[in-house]
């Protein structure tokens, strides 16, 4: 029997995969974060699936469900928001499977991030602008960020930047992203509950998302980017459609 780790997407039932949903129609128990798991997900397990809610247990009665299920026969779908390789506590789990000797498969998902790269209608790599996306957090007591990886040093590339888990702390973010390089007028846009009906969208800059996000009282399930790319103009386009690659005959 298999644990399947699947990527449910950011929210919206249908950005969930093809093969995700396959595999959650055919699973006899699954497993889901109950505070951040659409119920229109939930809807597709077989009507007589075992459902749980991993919110309110431990990382060892987690995969106790799982271990149970897999030695009853059952296939067992194991519910992460989003993709599962980003904040998912999934590396922890793939090693008590390991050591247990079941089987396990990642199923990849929709990431929140490039939810809300869609929802701003904004490429995140632009020619000439930025090629390079650095995917972070922020420090917590729970989870202190490693040494190198604070947020003035990511900033001084000036690429752009993805925080994910860090609405709350978004006072504290501004003026280390400042320290780093990045300007009072750098564009910035916040992205709340990406691609769900209940979706907020805030454009701005360094100096005023604060106040943007205190004003929409945004302190969770948010993605922050900020960079150039999100009002990139009058860049040069991309060479890999240009006529001038079509007449050298370049593949």
């Amino acid at each position: 029997m298999t644990v399947y780790f699947i990527g449910a997407g950011p929210g919206a039932a249908d950005l969930i995969t093809v093969r995700g949903q396959r595999l959650l129609r055919q699973c006899r128990v699954c497993l889901y974060a109950g505070s951040i798991m659409s119920d229109d997900l939930l809807a597709l397990c077989p009507p007589d699936a075992k459902v749980i809610d991993t919110g309110p247990l431990t990382l060892d009665q987690i995969v106790t469900e799982l271990a149970d299920a897999c030695t009853s026969g059952h296939e067992v779908a194991r519910l992460h928001s989003g993709d599962p390789s980003l904040y998912s506590a999934l590396a922890e789990q793939c090693r008590r499977l390991d050591a247990l000797g079941i089987d396990y498969e990642i199923v990849p998902g929709v990431t929140s991030f490039a939810a809300a790269a869609a929802a701003l209608k904004r490429e995140l790599t632009v020619p000439g602008v930025a090629q390079t996306v650095t995917l972070t957090r922020v420090a917590t007591l729970s989870t202190p960020m490693p040494p190198g990886e604070e947020l003035a040093t990511l900033a001084r590339s000036g690429s752009t930047l993805v925080l994910h888990l860090a609405a709350a702390q978004i006072d504290a973010i501004v003026p280390q992203l400042l320290a780093g390089g990045y300007r009072p007028e750098t564009p910035t846009a916040v992205v709340a509950f990406a691609s769900r009906p209940n979706q907020i969208v805030l454009r701005g800059t360094l100096a005023d998302i604060a106040a943007q996000m205190h004003d929409a009282a945004v302190t969770k399930t948010a993605v922050i980017i900020v960079g150039d790319v999100l009002a990139a103009d009058g860049f040069t386009d991309s060479y890999l459609y240009s006529a001038a690659r079509r007449s050298s005959g370049a593949h």
